[in-house]
Formats: structure tokens, sequence, C-alpha cells
């Protein structure tokens, strides 16, 4: 049930003009950096298997160590993404593991700029600077077919697991699968969920289907989160985006929606867009699929991705976009429910002029300011609400 504090701030927020603003104030500033800001989602390790690049020092890429100082980034899950291909090949758990190698390189490299974080504890000892570093497991693919692999994930730092991704697995279903394999959890799936609570990992449902979603939040005995997903309310027909439905059941089981800041989940027409792509590949997947068997030549995907793209432009997107899918879940929710999940470094660069990187973690506290959200609660929302939520996990896992 929604505090009457709460309350109060819904009905504020529903009387203030949207409005985004470009600079950051002053006092913006000084509360992004006195403020514990966590970051839910940022794809940092898979940036480096595509490139080397030193994060301590300022690079061409969202997220390094000299624009989180800038923005008062302290805590920055990590994303150890799997494809769905990774996952056919048997490729996953090689994959994430020389991720998770590249960010204790990073840390080893810079231990005045990074630290790896395993627990909500690990804030009272981090030394003033330090920006650290927890690992989210975009995918349940590396898993594989091994319930043992999730307490070695754990043991190597992951702590939130999102079940699926762009299509379904062996655990869940994928919002964006044309296919439901499973309308719900997987046996296995189900295992996988009360594993996740017995070693206190926090189970993310972002990129789940529907069905998958609700399944696995009815199961958890913990509270549970989407690291970075925006509000369907925005973008009808986009199932990648937390429903109404889906996010009061994240609420009333005490969890939190991470709001993410890419154009395809807080713009309509990109959104519309990403899902029509993702129609369309599957499409071209079945395609060559059928001309392979009749011995006929299959389409190039990486071409057909590159015609799409150049037909499908990405909308200039506003940071009001985003400020108005903040605003929405806290009236929706209550403020104790909201977060943010930027996914920095995974959207190739399709993002509102605003928040183009983590140095512009004040813009969005700016534009939150101006729509009547109290110091307090953009606290909330920057951070503390995460941290409860995997402090609860973590006890939940000791019960």
């Amino acid at each position: 049930m929604k505090s009457l504090h709460s309350l109060f701030a819904a009905a504020l927020l529903a009387a203030m003009p949207a409005l985004a603003l470009a600079q950051a104030t002053p006092a913006a500033r000084k509360l992004a950096h006195d403020a514990i800001i966590v970051d839910t989602h940022i794809d940092g390790p898979e940036m480096l298997q595509d490139a080397w690049r030193d994060l301590g020092r300022r690079t061409d890429r969202e997220f390094d160590w000299p624009k989180a100082q800038q923005g008062g980034l302290k805590v920055a899950f990590m994303s150890i993404y799997t494809s769905p291909g990774q996952d056919a090949q048997d490729k996953a758990y090689q994959v994430a593991n020389a991720m998770i190698d590249s960010i204790e390189a990073l840390v080893q490299r810079h231990p005045d700029k990074f630290a790896l974080m395993r627990s909500p504890h690990d804030l009272a000892r981090r030394k003033p600077g330090v920006v650290l570093l927890p690992f989210g497991m975009e995918n349940g693919a590396p898993i594989g077919s091994d319930l043992r692999r999730l307490a070695f994930f754990y043991d190597r730092g992951v702590r939130y697991i999102t079940l699926a991704h762009s299509a379904a697995n062996r655990i869940a279903d994928s919002s964006y699968g044309v296919e439901r394999k499973w309308h719900g959890l997987s046996p296995f799936g189900r295992d996988v969920v009360k594993e996740m609570n017995r070693l206190g990992i926090m189970v993310d449902v972002s990129h789940l289907s529907d069905e998958s979603a609700l399944e696995a939040i009815k199961l958890s005995r913990v509270p549970v989160i989407a690291s970075h997903s925006g509000m369907r309310h925005f973008t009808p027909g986009f199932e990648r985006n937390a429903s109404d439905e889906v996010a009061k059941a994240i609420a009333a089981k005490g969890g939190v929606v991470q709001i993410t800041f890419g154009s395809g989940f807080v713009n309509p027409k990109a959104a519309a867009d990403m899902q029509d792509s993702f129609r369309a590949r599957e499409d071209l997947r079945l395609r060559n699929l059928a001309a392979k068997v009749a011995g006929k030549p299959i389409e190039d995907e990486a071409e057909f991705a590159a015609r799409w793209d150049r037909g499908h432009p990405v909308p200039k997107t506003d940071i009001s976009a985003v400020i108005d899918q903040i605003v929405y879940a806290v009236k929706l929710i209550g403020i104790d429910h909201v977060g943010i999940g930027s996914d920095f470094d995974g959207v190739d660069g399709a993002l509102p002029v605003q928040l183009q990187s983590v140095a512009d973690y004040p813009n969005l506290v700016a534009g939150l300011q101006a729509r009547g959200l109290r110091d307090g609660d953009i606290r909330k929302i920057l951070g503390g609400n995460l941290l409860r939520v995997w402090t609860a996990v973590e006890n939940g896992a000791k019960r």
C-alpha cells in the first residue's frame, strides 16, 4: 500500500508540466555528487570484448572513470551479456567468464578508481572517488542446464540475472520472441529462481514475456527487479517495457523497476521500430533456414541489419521522455519502487540528447527537481531503492 507521502508526491507530480533541462543546475550537481547513484545496467564488459580500452581514462564510450566522476556515479552494475546465438553455439559460459575477467583486470589496473562489489555493505568501505562494480548477468544462457553454475557465478560476483534476453532459452520466454516456448517459466527455470533466492542473486525480469515475468515474481520468496525497462504506458504493444500489471506486481513484492534511458525504450516511434526489427530478423532467420534446407542462397544478416538501420533512423529524443517515465512509474507504484538502469554502452548511442553518458546524471536530477520531486525521493530513485532490495535479497538468502 502506498504511504501518504507517496500519494502526496503523486498528486504533486501530476500537476507539474513536462520540462527538460539540457544544463544541470548547481543544486542538481550537488545532489548527484552527494547521493549514492546506483546504475543497474552498463554494458562496459561487452564493449571491452569489441576493442580494448582503458576505462580508467577518458574514452570514446559512455562509461569510464572520468565521466563517472563528473556525473557522481558510485555503483555501476557491469552487464555480463550473452546472446541467443552464443547460447546456441554453446559459447555463453566462455563469453561470460571472459567478460568478468576483463572487469577484474580493470580493477587490478586501477585499484584507486575501481573496486569489485559483492554486497551493499561494501559501500561502507568505499574510498572517495572509487566506483564500485558489481556484476549483473544479462541472459541466463551461461548457466546452461547446470544449476550448480549459479553458485559458481555468485562466487564470481554476479548479483542479478536477467533470466532471458531476446529469445526463449532454457529458463523463460523473451518479450521479443514470436514463439512462446514455456508460457511462463520452464521447470528448470522454476528451479533457477529458487536457487537464486537461496544464494542471494536478484531475479531480474527485464526482457521477459509478461507470462514469464509474472510467474517469476510470484515464485520468488524475495523482491525482484526489472534492471533496465521502460514503462509500456508510453509504448503500447512493446512488450519489452513493463506493463502496469507487471510493474505493480514487482512493487507488491517489494521490488523496484529501474527505468532505462535508451531512445528505443522511451520514444514510442523508436520502440515500435525496435519491436519490428526483432520480428523482421526472426522472419529472416526462418527464411534462411528454409533456404538452407532447399539448397538455395541465404541472405546476409549483417547486410540486412545495416539496410534496416538505414531505413529506420532513431528519432531524436529529449530527456523529458525519461523524466516522464520516472514520474509515471512513481505515480503508479510509489516512490519506493523506482530506480535507474541506463543501458549506457548497450544501445549504440541511441540516447536522449541530455543523457549521453554517465557524466549526465546531474541533468536527470535537475529535470526531476524541476518536476517537483523532493531531494530525499530523488536519492531513493538514484540508488536507495535498489540498495534496499539488494539488502532484502541478501538477507533472504541468509534466512
